[in-house]
């Protein structure tokens, strides 16, 4: 699809909920350039920027980043974007950083992925990695051809922190406590559309579809 006009949108939804998935096959489907605050947060360390030198020092007091300080980053970065049609991953998180990205620009849809999160669950606690290569499998629907060991080394696999179950539990719980009350705001502001499934695949095709829509009426 050709866009007539500049087209913002944000994609929100839980750790392991198929959001990667998602915003890649947006990206190629509609042509908007994905920001994922992760990357752009990461860049800005390495960089040693004035805000990445700030926000590695809340991260190194295992603190989170305040709210300003991430609105800041993220708007930094999409003015260098000014005339680009974007979806926005992981920002914004709170009401707070919601409301710094409306008050620079207007939202047009926020895509939301509700996926139980029993399947996010029982999806990532599943997942194990091979570190060198950082290839990932999956015990249910992409195991080794040996347990326990990476395909192409025979290398053993671990289960990353991130992934282990009590890990994962937190990570949900934090989400929903801290997410919740932004998915209400744009509720509220009538640009939320939810989609709800347990594949990525059986979810997609309506996002697809609505996207279709969506964008052919703001064009």
């Amino acid at each position: 699809m050709v866009l007539q006009r500049v087209v913002r949108a944000v994609i929100m939804g839980p750790p392991g909920s198929g959001k990667g998935t998602v915003s890649a096959r947006v990206i190629k489907s509609f042509g908007l350039k994905h920001l994922s605050s992760g990357d752009i947060l990461r860049a800005n360390i390495n960089a040693k920027t004035e805000l990445g030198l700030l926000m590695k020092s809340c991260i190194d007091q295992g603190q989170l980043v305040p709210d300003d300080v991430m609105s800041r980053l993220i708007l930094n970065e999409l003015r260098t974007i000014e005339r680009r049609s974007w979806l926005l991953d992981g920002f914004p998180r709170t009401v707070s950083q919601a409301e710094a990205l409306d008050d620079a620009y207007t939202v047009d849809t926020v895509i939301n992925l509700n996926v139980p999160f029993q399947t996010i669950r029982e999806r990532l606690t599943s997942r194990w990695t091979h570190l060198p290569s950082g290839r990932v499998y999956n015990t249910d629907f992409n195991p080794p051809k040996v347990a326990g060991l990476d395909d192409e080394t025979g290398e053993p696999l671990i289960q990353r922190d991130d992934d282990k179950p009590e890990t994962v539990i937190r990570r949900l719980k934090s989400y929903e406590t801290q997410t919740e009350p932004v998915l209400e705001y744009y509720r509220s502001k009538g640009v939320l559309e939810s989609f709800t499934g347990t594949e990525t695949n059986k979810i997609w095709p309506h996002v697809e579809a609505f996207l279709h829509r969506k964008l052919s009426s703001i064009n």
